[in-house]
């Protein structure tokens, strides 16, 4: 039912319909989504500094998340048990590489990385998609999939400021950005693949549940080291207890993040919400700039922007010959849609 608002300039009545709704809604859901995935890396950063190690940060913030959307993610199925049996194989592999691969390999690369740049280097996973595709399923990508490879590319030169000595690049930081790449890319391609018929909310609980699980047997087994202090985290502003910090870390960057992420995807579609998440990466660097007093270079302020239109070229690559604000206006999919109410 559409909703009369206020008179417009020819004295008519315009109205905020559902889809309206649905999108301003969303809109906010990924903003917020984008704000607390974006301020992990310089809370995790503080904790290394504070003498934590990047295997224990990462167990903390998994623990802290698996427990709070455990009971959501096993509503969410409204006792359909058959498609967690059906998706364990799916469930397992998000876990493992999505959830526990990607945030443990880039929380070691912010050890060795400005939040700002392991990030970017990671956010460079689109791209890695678009290859997967073209290889594993045929999807030729478009000249405009290829020119946006070579702008993002264009961009990492920039960002990495090869061209001016590397502005302290560490190379074992970057390989473990690139490693973290890959698990954002998997993330993408199951996250995307709704074939399953899992919920989103139990695929995030589900994988963080299988993450907690693989993480604690690699520090049982000594692979995983794991050292924390309870010593005050140093931020630029301010100083906090270790124990707010890693609560913050679990609570808002991870489950809220989660939590906020499925509900923009739902309201938003796959296609929109992923371009409105690349605003995680500048989220990024504010935080780092405030909280951690990292300032980018000019150079690598230009680079990132590169990156970010390069990976927004590919995006709009993928998808047919049709504008992005055209796809503002799609209505959410029903299987039986109401008539327009006429004014």
């Amino acid at each position: 039912m559409a909703v009369l608002t206020h008179d417009d300039a020819r004295g008519g009545l315009r109205t905020r319909t559902p889809a309206t709704s649905r999108l301003t809604s969303g809109l906010i859901f990924a903003m917020v989504s984008a704000a607390s995935f974006g301020m992990s890396g310089a809370l995790a950063r503080g904790l290394l500094d504070a003498g934590w190690t990047a295997g224990a940060a990462t167990i903390a913030r998994v623990a802290i998340a698996a427990a709070v959307l455990a009971v959501p993610g096993a509503l969410a199925l409204r006792g359909r048990w058959h498609l967690l049996r059906r998706g364990v194989g799916v469930i397992v592999a998000y876990g493992v590489f999505a959830v526990a691969g990607a945030q443990l390999c880039y929380f070691i690369a912010v050890g060795y990385l400005d939040v700002s740049v392991a990030l970017l280097i990671e956010y460079t996973a689109p791209v890695a998609v678009v290859l997967w595709m073209w290889l594993r399923h045929g999807n030729r990508p478009t000249r405009l999939t290829v020119a946006g490879a070579f702008i993002a590319a264009a961009g990492l030169v920039l960002l990495l400021d090869v061209l001016g000595g590397g502005a302290g690049i560490n190379l074992v930081g970057v390989l473990w950005a690139l490693a973290a790449m890959v698990g954002a890319s998997v993330y993408f391609v199951i996250g995307g693949d709704e074939s399953n018929g899992l919920p989103g909310l139990t695929l995030a609980a589900g994988g963080l549940l299988v993450a907690l699980v693989v993480l604690g047997l690699a520090a049982a087994a000594g692979v995983l080291p794991i050292a924390w202090s309870t010593d005050t985290v140093q931020f630029v502003p301010f100083a906090a207890p270790w124990w707010a910090v890693a609560l913050v870390l679990g609570v808002v960057t991870a489950a809220a993040a989660y939590v906020t992420g499925i509900a923009a995807t739902r309201r938003l579609g796959a296609r929109l919400a992923s371009f409105v998440a690349l605003t995680e990466v500048m989220m990024a660097t504010l935080f780092a700039w405030v909280l951690l007093g990292q300032v980018p270079l000019a150079v690598q302020v230009g680079g990132a922007l590169l990156v970010v239109a390069g990976v927004v070229v590919v995006k709009l690559g993928e998808r047919p010959a049709e504008s992005v604000v055209a796809s503002l206006a799609e209505p959410p999919a029903v299987s039986d849609p109401p008539a327009p109410v006429p004014l």
